[in-house]
Parts: C-alpha cells; structure tokens; sequence
C-alpha cells in the first residue's frame, strides 16, 4: 500500500502541474497562489487512501482528489472573505492581497475548475453535489450564528458536520466509488470521514485556547478575543449560567481589544470546559477508529488510513 507521504507528493506534484497550466492573468493567478501555499492535503490523500482501500488504482481517484482540493480552497477564499481574514496559513489572504472582487470572482471560477476535474467520471457527480450543497449549508449556519446570543452546543456540532466534517466524508466516499466499493464500504468510510471530521474541527478550537502558540504558531485565545461561537466557548457559557456566574458573558460583552483572554481561557478550565472539550475528542476520535475497524475491507489496507487518522489526532497544530 501507498503511504500518506507517497499520496501527499503524488497530489502535490499534479497541484503544481495544475497551478502552471493556468493563465497568468487576473482571475486565475490568485487561484494558483492559494492552492500553492503550504497545506496538509488531508481530503485529496483520503480519496486516494480510499481508492485504495477498495482495490482499485489510486491513479484512478486523481482527478476527484484534485477536484476535491480546489472546492476546498474555494470554499476558504469565500470564507476569508465573509470573515474578513487578513491572512490564511501565514500568508495574505486573497481579498488581502488583491481585493474582495477577486476573491469574489477566482473563487467562483475554482467552483468551475472543481467541476472540470469531477466531470471525468459521471458517477462522482451526484455525490459532489449533496456534500458540497451541506459545506454551503453549513457556512450559511455559522454565518447566522454570529447574529445569535443563544447557539447550543448540540447546533454548533451541527454546523461543524456540515461545514467541515461532510467534505471528509466526500473525499473519501468519491475515493471508495473509484476503487469499486459496495453502497456499505462507501457509506461506513463516509461515517469514519465525518467522525474524524468532526474530531479534528474540535481539536481546532480546543488547539486555540490551550494550545502553545509556539507550536501552534497561532494567537493564544484568538477565536476567544473575535468572540467566535466554537463548541468551547458555547458549553463555557452553559455551565456559568447553569452556576450563576458570568465572566464569559462580561468579557463578550466588551470590545475584542480590551478582553481579557487570559482570565476567559481560566475560567474556561475551571468550569470543566476544558475537560470536556477534550473528553468529547477523544470520544469522537474513538468512534471514528471504531468505525473504520468495522469497514469490510482486509485489514491490511487499512493500515494507511490508520495512519492518516493518527496523525490528525492528539496533535498540537
């Protein structure tokens, strides 16, 4: 079996390839440069780990793996954009660099260059579509929720499924129908996909308050400063109300410069936030392990995606 550096650098090598075809001109430029910048390329390494698993060819899965990777940074050049990011994996965003018209415009040409590698085989099509429909979905939730004082956790949850999770279970499902897979091989890898989705959306937010910035290289309690609606903050304030207290909401109820992140990030940890963020991680790391033990597939082929799901989990970064 392929290794994930071996897939890595195979995708990798068809991004350049695909970064160098396209025009050196206004629309296509800033698409090259955000598919160019450094990337873990978990959703196209999974439809290749995928195609595998199922016994066909990775060659074969190639183009949805692609696909995959430019809807993917469509989705993040839009989302700058309605976020208002300055940078994207230390680099100026898009709209930073040039403006929101181009971000605008390269996104929705990368929509149409998403589709030119997905139409190469007719049975990736359907698929695509419902997944990439629940990511819109799913931004559209997250969206709304910045105008909401009452998100559950149970909502976020929701969201995060939708927004990040399903495009996971996307590539490894177009990955799965490559290799020739059963309706019960594509399905469980797309439930293994969602629950190590979900883990590493979590893990996300956790790696923000508590992670070291050193390792991180992100900003210590930068979500919590925005006062960004993560499953973290959102349980943090069930459990002041529930106590009567209410630090968290003071500090939301101040401007983002003169929060006081470190005492929202203690008071975080002794509420038991803290831990149950963690606790529900691992949970949902344990499920996807589980799912992905029960597929009906040798045990050998799974040693890859074993791998990639390792690697993903319990990181710092």
């Amino acid at each position: 079996m392929t290794t994930p550096e071996e897939h890595r650098a195979a995708i990798e090598a068809r991004i350049n390839e695909w970064c160098a075809s396209v025009p050196n001109d206004s629309l296509h430029t800033p698409m090259a440069y955000l598919m160019r910048l450094p990337a873990k390329r978990v959703r196209p390494v999974a439809t290749l780990m995928a195609c595998e698993l199922a016994g066909g060819p990775a060659s074969s899965a190639m183009d949805a793996a692609i696909g995959i990777e430019i809807f993917h940074n469509f989705t993040l050049m839009h989302d700058d954009v309605m976020d208002a990011s300055p940078t994207r994996r230390g680099q100026p965003t898009v709209h930073a660099r040039w403006n929101a018209n181009t971000a605008i415009l390269s996104g929705d040409a990368m929509m149409v260059k998403a589709y030119e590698c997905l139409m190469t085989d007719q049975r990736w099509l359907p698929v695509f579509n419902r997944y990439a429909l629940a990511v819109c979905e799913g931004q559209a939730q997250d969206m709304a929720f910045e105008a909401r004082h009452d998100v559950s956790a149970a909502e976020y949850m929701e969201m995060i499924r939708l927004k990040t999770a399903v495009l996971l279970s996307c590539a490894l499902e177009l990955g799965a129908i490559s290799g020739g897979a059963d309706e019960q091989g594509r399905r469980g890898l797309a439930l293994f996909g969602e629950r190590l989705g979900l883990a590493f959306q979590l893990r996300d937010d956790h790696i923000d308050a508590f992670g070291d910035p050193a390792v991180s290289g992100k900003q210590r309690g930068g979500d919590l400063r925005a006062g960004k609606k993560t499953w973290l903050l959102i349980r943090g304030l069930e459990l002041e109300r529930g106590r009567g207290e209410g630090l968290l909401a003071a500090e939301l109820g101040r401007s983002m410069v003169a929060r006081d992140v470190g005492a929202m990030i203690e008071c975080l940890t002794a509420l038991g936030a803290r831990d149950e963020s963690e606790a529900l991680i691992q949970s949902m790391e344990r499920e996807a392990i589980e799912q992905l033990d029960a597929l009906p597939f040798p045990t050998e082929r799974k040693a890859a995606l074993h791998a990639l799901a390792s690697s993903l989990m319990g990181r710092k970064a």
